[in-house]
């Protein structure tokens, strides 16, 4: 079993930065996949950004040039830098991490963008 733990969410004003972290714990070999998923009230959960092992980290286009995602393949942690901050981006942000075909979820952290 792999276990996530995400950290940083809270409240910034619009154009603001917020970073995201988010470490495993348990089984945390073989796992060769991270990234961050998101929900926004009233939508599904969507792709933000996400990676295999060391390949390239692939962004949605709505946060392309604006958030950065950052992993250490090593040490399971996978954290985001989000800058330029919109009210669309409110939402509650889901680390996700996939070992043996498998995927494992945190339990969210909520982010709210809001004057």
């Amino acid at each position: 079993q792999v276990q996530l733990v995400e950290s940083g969410g809270g409240l910034v004003q619009p154009g603001g930065s917020l970073r995201l972290s988010c470490a495993a714990s348990g089984s945390i070999f073989e796992i060769n996949a991270m990234g961050w998923y998101r929900q926004a009230p009233g939508k599904e959960r969507e792709m933000v950004a996400d990676g295999i092992n060391s390949g390239r980290i692939n962004y949605s286009d709505s946060v392309k040039g604006r958030f950065t995602m950052f992993r250490d393949n090593a040490k399971k942690t996978v954290a985001m830098q989000m800058n330029s901050l919109r009210p669309e981006d409110t939402a509650v942000y889901y680390c996700w991490m996939r070992r043996y075909g498998m995927d494992y979820w945190g339990k969210g952290i909520l982010v709210t963008v809001s004057s």
